[in-house]
Parts: structure tokens; sequence; C-alpha cells
């Protein structure tokens, strides 16, 4: 069994961070360990929450027990989500040398959550600039929305041929992967939700529906990310793990807009998490 330590948020009630990646890579069989960065009453979208950011001396603290239990080595991937501090970044950059340190095989994901304002999501100052600095040389795969994407690249991205652009250049900035969640309004297809994946064997463009909803679910990225990985570590090639993942959070997407929900429908959605009804298929484009 593969085990990945997932350091993100909690949320209480409904789907986010942990709350969105842990169950769904549970379902793919791999062992998850969750840290939380911060446990809130809900999801900073809906514009009011209760809880609090987790002491950054926690992500450390915690995985000092876990070595001292001799447990570290087995873990086969980091992956990082929404953080709580800005000072919190350096502090999993740490756990991720401690943990290659134990097993030199480990991988990073960082999917680097730095907030949309417009939407709702809000994140801590000094955070941004933490994951753009600090994380990102050291990550061995990045997850960006389009507006990360921008962000981690420095390029404007007003348009397809940017977006690879924007991938190669994050790419030469240390990660070896980069999985973009959503190219928004600059893919092929406005009526289509699209991803990219880009790797030293080349770039893949996947397209799947562009589900309706009266309020955006939260979590999605969170979910992408999380099945991206498990993929992986249970020996999927990197373009049968974007199909996977691509068709699975379709399938969630599909059962969400069917049930009228804001939340992500998990559990409703469990079996096509694991099998997707959904075939849709990647194309090589450079």
């Amino acid at each position: 069994m593969k085990h990945i330590l997932s350091i993100q948020s909690h949320v209480v009630y409904g789907y986010a961070g942990n709350k969105s990646a842990t169950f769904p890579m549970q379902l793919l069989g791999v062992d998850v360990w969750a840290l939380n960065t911060v446990q809130f009453s809900n999801h900073t979208q809906y514009g009011k929450w209760t809880g609090m950011v987790i002491p950054k001396e926690q992500i450390g603290e915690i995985l000092r027990g876990i070595d001292e239990i001799g447990e570290l080595s087995k873990c086969n991937a980091v992956v990082s989500g929404y953080i709580g501090s800005a000072e919190q970044v350096e502090e999993i950059v740490n756990a991720v040398h401690k943990v290659k340190q134990r097993n030199p095989n480990a991988l990073y994901l960082c999917d680097p959550v730095m907030g949309h304002p417009d939407k709702g999501c809000i994140v801590a100052d000094g955070v941004k600039e933490g994951l753009i600095n600090i994380a990102m040389a050291h990550a061995d795969i990045m997850t960006p929305n389009l507006v990360e994407l921008r962000e981690l690249s420095g390029l404007t991205v007003e348009n397809f041929e940017q977006a690879i652009e924007a991938v190669k250049v994050i790419r030469s900035k240390g990660p070896k992967k980069v999985l973009v969640k959503h190219l928004s309004k600059v893919g092929q297809d406005p009526s289509k939700f699209e991803m990219l994946l880009a790797t030293e064997e080349g770039i893949w463009h996947i397209s799947r529906p562009l589900h309706d909803f009266a309020k955006e679910p939260v979590g999605v990225g969170d979910l992408t990310a999380g099945l991206f990985i498990a993929n992986l570590l249970n020996g999927k090639s990197d373009l049968e793990a974007f199909e996977h993942t691509a068709n699975a959070v379709n399938d969630v997407m599909e059962t969400t807009h069917r049930a009228g929900s804001y939340e992500l429908q998990l559990i409703a959605a469990r079996d096509l998490i694991v099998t997707p009804k959904s075939q849709y298929r990647a194309n090589k484009i450079a």
C-alpha cells in the first residue's frame, strides 16, 4: 500500500482541502495521513466561517512524531494544498525534505492555492509569495489553475498558446510535471472544461463538459490533485493518471449537478471515482 502525507485545510462542514482529497485517495487504495493547516467550520467562499489556523510549529512536530515511531520512511508522497499562513510554507518544505531524507523516491505535489478574492477564496498574506519563491523550486508536480498559472509563470496567459508557454516556464523552474486544473477562458473551447498536463515527454490536453452551476462547487482542485497523485502512486502512467483524474472529476461534477448541491457529492459518486463512467481522452499537442 502507498502512503501520502496530505497537508491541507480541514473543514468540518462540506468538502474542501483534505475533506475533498482524502476520501477519494483512500478509495483508490492509498493510505492518507491528513495533516491540517487550518480547521474551519466551512470553506471561505461562504463569505463567513469560524475556526483557526494551526500553529506552524505543529507541522514539524507531527512529522517528528511519525518519524520517532519509525514510520516516516513509508511515506511515498507529500501533497500540500490550502496553506493557513505564510510561515507554514517553509515548514511544509522542511517536511518535504524530511520525508525525502527517509524515502528519496518520495514525490512532492504542490497544489498552489493562492486565493481568488472575486470568488471569496481567501488566503493569508504572504502565502502566494511563499509558493512562488520557496515551494515551487522543491516541487516535483505543480497543479495550478489559470490564476495560479499566471502567478507562477509570470506570464499574462490570455490565450491557449500562452498557457502552453506558461507550463514550460514553470517546468524550467524545477517541477517535472505541471497539471493545469482549469484553463478557464483561455482554452480552445469556452463551452468545455479543459486541462493541460506537461511532462518531460510532452504536453497533453483534455476537455470534458462544463456543468452549469448556480454557484460553482469548491474543492474541485483539491480532488483533482489528490486523484492525480494517487493514480501515479498506483503505477499509472502520466497519461493514464491524467485521463482517469479528468473522468472521475467529471463524474463527481455530474453527480453534484444532478443533486443541485453547492458541496461536492463525493460519497454519492464513490463508485464513479474508482471506475469512471466518462471516457474522455487526452490529445498530445506538443
